[in-house]
């Protein structure tokens, strides 16, 4: 028997008992209940649980059950590192075999070199060859994510024979809904839905009942290039061919949603200034490590805003008061050249904005950072003359906050567009580098101004 100790967190009533069953090492009672919830369901108490009652599970579940298990959970890279060697590595192994290709990929991409090599060792050839190839491909293309259980069907077939082929693939694929057609040389020559094999003619070739119109991806795409397709087009699965259209695999939708969101997690992280989204598991070293090299550089990025202020000491010296609005002009200007920043890096990921529209979307945002600048300008002046009785002070203020509005949106909106020109992501001018940006200009401006204006102030 195992000891009970602290396995058990924040478990609901139906998990209690599951949780009583493993302690008692009620098997019957055990599996009942476990394989009667729906796979997320089992996945959340798995992850729940200690290493003491995943080891009873193991001995519990058969490789095939706890497979439907890992095909239904998220885990980050240390957890699935954790939680496989926790295994017999002969069970491990038998696990991976049961699981669609793409999913093994997913799980022996987070384990290191050798530990990937011996399961792969554990597994019969066909299986080892058919991972060892996608694992072959370049991470976040097409290649990588595709799987290689998928129906397909000559062309020069019956609709009655297509269907004894999907009577007989059907168990093994990871979707029916659509099934792909080749030639002799497997080259993707069409597509049919489930709908249309039911209600074609028993007798009639599939040739002819086909769409030759295929929406295909190559194995070197970019996964957020399929990630856009799908949502253009409502797919629930894609095929992936080589150069030569040869058919390799599919994409199902199950893989793009986590596409999605780890670019859409991707892009925050770099619109926040980090490497990587931190865990909140991860230990304040690991989150340390992740944010220190963003933090020098813009550190770096500050001190010319600290040098540039040291131009102007002659003006602040003279007319001390300019230096109580600083923080809320930078600040301002800040906040406009982020929110354009958002909006472009978003209409680009979305593929909202394209070559046409950039012009448009630069022009939109110029005349969005004349009317915010112009409202809050207006807004300072009125608040800077009841508070310090001046409305020279109150003009300058104000007309500084406008220009700096006016250029950070500007910047805000421009930067990307331009860096999404040179090939690279957009999101790495993120929120900081534009907020540092913003500081230089708009002290350029407000202390330019105060400079000219210093005889009159």
């Amino acid at each position: 028997m195992i000891e009970e100790k602290d396995e058990k967190r924040d478990v609901s009533y139906d998990e209690e008992q599951l949780f009583q069953n493993l302690i008692e090492e009620n098997i019957d009672e055990f599996r009942k209940h476990f394989l009667s919830l729906h796979a997320y369901e089992r996945a959340k108490f798995y992850v729940k649980v200690g290493p003491d009652i995943r080891r009873t599970m193991y001995h519990f579940l058969s490789p095939e059950e706890m497979a439907e298990i890992y095909e239904a959970i998220e885990l980050d890279d240390e957890e699935v590192e954790h939680f496989i060697k926790e295994m017999d590595p002969t069970y491990a192994a038998k696990m991976l075999s049961y699981m669609y290709t793409d999913d093994v990929v997913d799980v022996l991409n987070e384990l290191d070199q050798d530990d990937r090599n011996s399961f792969l060792e554990l597994m019969d050839e066909e299986t080892k060859e058919e991972i060892t190839e996608l694992l072959g491909y370049e991470k976040y293309t097409a290649g990588s994510i595709m799987t290689t259980e998928y129906v397909s069907i000559q062309e020069n077939s019956t609709v009655r024979s297509a269907m004894n082929v999907l009577r007989q693939e059907a168990p093994d694929a990871e979707t029916i809904y659509y099934v792909f057609v080749v030639d002799e040389s497997h080259r993707l020559t069409g597509v049919l839905s489930l709908r249309d094999l039911i209600v074609a003619d028993e007798d009639a070739f599939i040739r002819d009942i086909m769409s030759d119109r295929v929406v295909y991806a190559k194995v070197t795409d970019d996964q957020e290039k399929i990630a856009q397709i799908f949502k253009d087009y409502n797919f629930l699965a894609f095929p992936v061919v080589d150069d030569n259209l040869v058919l390799q695999g599919i994409i199902t939708v199950d893989d793009i949603i986590d596409v999605i969101d780890e670019e859409a997690s991707d892009d925050y992280s770099k619109l926040a200034g980090i490497s990587d989204i931190d865990d909140i598991a991860s230990s304040p070293f690991k989150a340390a490590k992740q944010r220190l090299p963003w933090l020098i550089m813009l550190l770096f990025l500050g001190m010319i805003t600290a040098t540039l202020m040291g131009q102007f000491e002659e003006t602040l010296e003279k007319v001390a008061l300019l230096a109580l609005f600083i923080p809320l002009i930078s600040g301002t200007s800040g906040n406009s050249g982020t929110q354009a920043l958002a909006v472009v890096v978003r209409g680009i990921a979305t593929g909202e904005i394209d070559e046409k529209s950039k012009l448009k979307m630069i022009f939109r945002e110029m005349g969005t950072g004349l009317i915010t600048g112009i409202v809050c300008g207006l807004i300072v002046v009125g608040v800077v003359f009841v508070w310090k009785q001046s409305l020279l002070i109150g003009l300058l203020v104000g007309t500084a906050i406008c220009c700096s509005i006016f250029v950070a949106t500007i910047a805000g909106s421009f930067i990307p567009l331009l860096i999404h020109k040179l090939g690279i992501d957009p999101a790495v001018a993120s929120g900081p580098f534009i907020t540092t940006l913003n500081d230089i200009t708009s002290i350029l401006i407000y202390l330019g101004l105060a400079t000219l204006l210093l005889g009159q102030l």
